[in-house]
């Protein structure tokens, strides 16, 4: 079992392995083309919606910039409730209604069919257009026309492969979003390592750094409007909190308290974060206003409280704290009052934070030194593992509540790694070279660009 004393150092080290690193002042990085994360499903695509994504009939010269069809059916397999037939088993490639010939679709078990078209119609400017149709009852459930830069239409194939889901799920998609990640390289072993602050859409395409830096990046965190990341950072040799704006690369320092500064959590208007802070000598969890500074200390007690993260509704802050003994889970009101104790199986529970629908929450459960991503029903307190591995960390939620990425270790390299809600689905998102840690998923993209 793990020892009080243990339990304490392992809490601890969420703080210490920042303080303990003399971190060089980051660079901010142009948009850059790194290495793609190259996703493979281990576990559970073989069930789901069977569905027939034909081509999209390419109406130009030469080759068409992308293959839609193929980016959208990626998209719906990964998200495990889909199994997209393949189009060797395609009896036709219909381009528009009147070419549908149903029981062609039939045959081959299809219950969804999707088809569309794409024309060059200016300089860099692109028509699509796309319909769903339900085989069985042989009508049309959705369609869209966008017209768009090159460099949009893999935007337009994730927003596409979102309106496919929610028609045949009920649910919100949440394919045309963004994940951020740091990375790590060395060019060899006697270079020093290169980490980078980046993001990417949901699928690991269209990496862009935001901050680059010879020692590590901690903590990133996506503001609700998707368009700023707080993370944490070492200038002079002190940890500090700064939020990057991701339009013009503008950054703005906003914790350099003394001690050590860590763990930013947006609130869901995006008008504060809570912060774990040793301003006073002991880790503790506190809300700063972003517009006046104003800086308020929400827990006090000798133990560590540090990794907050709020509610949906902005009622509740969860953070990690081991003034039992061991990390477990506890719950506050945004004034720092009726706090409540949320986890009392397993010997090690930390990282935790909200789903979108605030009924459960995604943490690192640790039993006998392995450390693994689990689940937290609020209304039960029934905890559910979902992952085999032994060093998982930090858990976020897609934006729709669906999947859980978080950081695991696969022979000796860090990766990211994907598991559905409720566990059936599993994924490994892998750079060729280096090392990727810290994820967390943007929320909603609206937008066709940002």
């Amino acid at each position: 079992m793990m020892t009080i004393t243990r339990a304490r150092a392992v809490l601890a080290d969420c703080l210490r392995r920042i303080a303990l690193l003399a971190l060089v002042a980051p660079l901010l990085w142009p948009a850059s083309a790194r290495a793609i994360l190259s996703i493979e499903i281990t576990q559970g695509a073989d069930v789901g919606i069977p569905i027939a994504i034909v081509p999209f009939a390419w109406q130009g010269q030469g080759k068409p910039p992308q293959d839609l069809a193929e980016i959208i059916s990626n998209d719906l397999v990964r998200s495990g409730r889909f199994v997209s037939i393949p189009r060797k088993d395609f009896v036709s490639f219909p381009k528009s209604e009147q070419e549908i010939v149903y029981k062609d679709w039939r045959v081959i078990k299809a219950e969804a069919l999707v088809i569309g078209t794409i024309a060059p119609v200016g300089p860099d400017r692109f028509d699509v257009q796309f319909r769903l149709f339900d085989v069985f009852k042989q009508a049309q459930l959705a369609g869209l026309r966008y017209t768009v830069s090159a460099s949009l239409l893999r935007t337009v194939a994730h927003q596409i492969a979102d309106v496919i889901y929610e028609k045949l799920t009920g649910e919100p998609g949440a394919f045309n979003t963004r994940i951020a990640y740091v990375t790590r390289e060395q060019a060899n072993p006697k270079a020093p390592s290169v980490y980078r602050l980046q993001i990417a859409d949901s699928d690991g395409h269209n990496p862009r750094t935001v901050v680059r830096s010879v020692e590590p990046l901690l903590s990133p965190a996506w503001s609700p409007d998707g368009k700023r990341i707080a993370y944490v950072s070492f200038e002079d040799k002190r940890s500090k909190v700064y939020i990057q704006n991701l339009a013009d690369g503008r950054r703005e320092l906003v914790a350099e308290f003394a001690g050590i500064n860590s763990a930013p959590a947006w609130s869901p208007d995006g008008r504060h974060l809570a912060l774990a802070l040793s301003r006073d000598g002991n880790p503790e969890i506190y809300v700063l206003e972003l517009q006046t500074r104003q800086l308020r200390r929400l827990t006090n007690d000798p133990a560590i409280d540090t990794e907050p993260s709020w509610s949906p509704d902005g009622r509740y802050i969860v953070f990690t704290s081991d003034r039992a003994g061991r990390p477990q889970i506890y719950r506050m009101t945004v004034d720092g009052r009726r706090v409540e104790r949320l986890t009392f199986e397993g010997e090690y529970n930390a990282r935790a934070s909200y789903s979108p629908d605030g009924r459960m929450l995604t943490l690192v459960s640790g039993q006998q030194g392995r450390f693994r991503v689990a689940t937290l029903q609020l209304d039960s307190g029934a905890l559910q593992v979902l992952t085999d591995t032994a060093l998982d960390e930090s858990p976020t939620f897609a934006p729709n509540g669906r999947i859980i990425l978080y950081a695991t270790e696969v022979r000796g390299r860090g990766v990211l790694a994907s598991v559905s809600s409720d566990g059936r689905v599993r994924q490994l998102y892998r750079l060729e070279e280096g090392d990727v840690r810290e994820p967390a998923w943007s929320p909603y993209n609206r937008e066709l660009q940002y």
